[in-house]
């Protein structure tokens, strides 16, 4: 299926010509919200290079990638850092610990030979999670990149770390992903003999790995349904982002529909049973042998369709949260923080079986073959593809609730979101908070006007509310400021931590020369963090007020 055949089938023909421009979209209006106040929280060690880099990502501080914290009211957090660490942070003795060291790169004495993370931002350690029952198995699980180029061993080595055992480890057949492709990301499941302990003591084995096309949009966020419990059909079932490798932008035939096309793993969210032992009755074992397959997942009696497919039509859906609303357990939802790719950032509800529309449709528009968006067509259908040959009927796009353009009130990239339910804050309950990456911007909107506009209606969105942010710089003596975004603040403290680098982690189109490089988070009690890679700070949210 060529490229002009692929709009086509999606009612695109009359406008798929290579060089039609669009106009410039903006950020729908925003509104009056809150001023949230910082407190630095965690100053992760320095892991980059502070006399200036050979590259955007090693003039980032500490690429700190996420928290998770332990479950069962413990004192430990786990950091993950791109790079190549993953971090224990005890809060009592503020004393870090590293757990393990996925870099084996060159000479590096980490976990993996074909480790990278030297170029690009989607690299690297990119997905870490506690299994739900860590504190008694011991489990968890990490996706990260590699470059299968490299001539070394694909196993991990124990040099740095002799309580791994790595005579079990084998790796996996890579699941073929069409076109030309570069890199393998890799899925992990780590067992530790002795979890109690801040050293890492047992076995690794590998679930699978896929083929992506570039180093770009990679296998990312890994999380459980925090409400499911043993017996639930949820309990222990992994939801996987598995980025689109950037064969969606591509104008290469053979690899432009891969988001689309349900014989594919990219561009997805993939549901499955990593360990073998549970759900026997009710799921099938993969392929590979290394997991299982729900039986309720949506493709399972598709043919020719990848039964491990949750949702698709996916660009690169950067972090994934299930919202749960203490309220009424029936409007807990998967969402997504979506990253666009010319035109719109975007919050999505995610649904069982649900085409997103992504490289045929952006935010609540239409995408031509030159990446450029439009109105969308009258007929708001696109044809289901199994595989470049094979279709199998017509599908209607689901739509984000919240979209932002790339302009000057936006930004390049969306970060993560999370509905509040800590209960230090307030006036932050039953709001879903967000950001962009590059410029440092945060919004909330009401969690429950996101339900009512998930309502199949492109054109509804849910407000989004301006957040403020208040901080007091320890580089001055002037006390708290209120600042728009989170650019001047992570500027003040790349400056202060000793950095000589001119710009912070590279450089995007709306944010100029510098990426904040922010995201947020959320500890087990449900309390927010804001943190960045590039100056390596992590800070709670301690109070809001309504923004004058």
């Amino acid at each position: 299926m060529n490229l002009k055949d692929f709009a086509t089938l999606a009612v695109l023909g009359a406008y798929a010509v290579w060089g039609v421009g669009a106009a410039a979209q903006s950020t729908p209006e925003t509104f009056p919200g809150l001023t949230i106040q910082l407190e630095d929280s965690i100053t992760m060690p320095v892991l980059g290079k502070l006399e200036g880099a050979a590259t955007p990502n090693e003039s980032a501080i500490a690429r700190v990638n996420g928290i998770k914290e332990e479950t069962g009211g413990s004192h430990r957090l786990f950091l993950p850092v791109v790079s190549g660490p993953i971090l224990i942070y005890d809060k009592k003795t503020k004393a870090f610990t590293t757990y393990l060291d996925f870099n084996g790169f060159g000479e590096s004495r980490g976990l993996f030979k074909k480790f990278f993370t030297i170029s690009g931002y989607g690299n690297g350690v990119n997905g870490f999670t506690l299994d739900p029952d860590y504190a008694k198995n011991g489990k968890f699980y990490t996706t990260h990149m590699e470059d299968p180029s490299i001539e070394a061993p694909g196993g991990p080595q124990n040099t740095m770390f002799p309580g791994l055992q790595t005579s079990g480890y084998t790796t996996t057949a890579p699941i073929a992903t069409p076109g030309p492709v570069m890199h393998q990301g890799v899925l992990v499941e780590w067992t530790d003999t002795n979890p109690s302990n801040n050293t890492f003591e047992g076995t690794a084995r590998e679930i699978f790995r896929v083929w992506l096309n570039t180093r770009s949009h990679q296998l990312g966020e890994v999380i459980f349904n925090q409400t499911a419990r043993p017996g639930d059909n949820d309990w222990r079932v992994l939801y996987v982002d598995v980025g689109d490798g950037a064969s969606g932008e591509s104008k290469n035939p053979a690899v432009r529909p891969n988001p689309q096309r349900l014989d594919t793993m990219v561009g997805k969210i993939v549901r499955i049973v990593p360990d073998l032992n549970e759900h026997t009755k009710t799921s099938a074992v993969s392929e590979n042998g290394r997991y299982r397959i729900p039986n309720d997942n949506p493709f399972v009696k598709t043919p020719g369709a990848r039964k491990e497919i949750w949702a698709y039509g996916l660009r690169n859906p950067h972090r994934l949260t299930f919202a749960v609303d203490p309220s009424n357990a029936a409007n807990n939802r998967l969402v997504a923080s979506i990253c666009g790719l010319n035109t719109w950032e975007m919050i999505t509800i995610i649904h069982k079986g649900a085409n997103y529309g992504f490289p045929l449709r952006e935010g609540n528009q239409a995408v031509r073959l030159d990446n450029t968006t439009m109105p969308l067509p009258a007929d708001d259908k696109i044809p289901v593809l199994v595989s470049d040959t094979v279709t199998a009927g017509t599908t209607t796009p689901i739509y984000p609730v919240v979209i932002w353009a790339h302009d000057d009130r936006g930004g390049d990239c969306a970060g993560s979101g999370y509905l509040y339910n800590g209960k230090t804050v307030p006036a932050l309950r039953g709001k879903f908070v967000y950001n962009d990456i590059t410029t440092g911007r945060i919004w909330y909107s009401d969690y429950k006007e996101m339900l009512a506009t998930d309502d199949g209606n492109p054109q509804t969105m849910a407000k989004m509310h301006e957040v403020k942010i208040a901080w007091d710089d320890p580089a001055d003596s002037e006390g708290q400021r209120v600042y728009d975004t989170m650019m001047p603040i992570v500027r003040s403290t790349f400056v202060r931590r000793g950095s000589k680098s001119e710009n912070m982690n590279g450089r995007s189109k709306v944010s100029g020369t510098q990426r904040a490089d922010v995201r947020l988070t959320v500890d087990q009690a449900g309390e927010m963090y804001v943190y960045s890679k590039s100056d390596g700070m992590i800070r709670r949210i301690v109070a809001a007020t309504m923004t004058k």
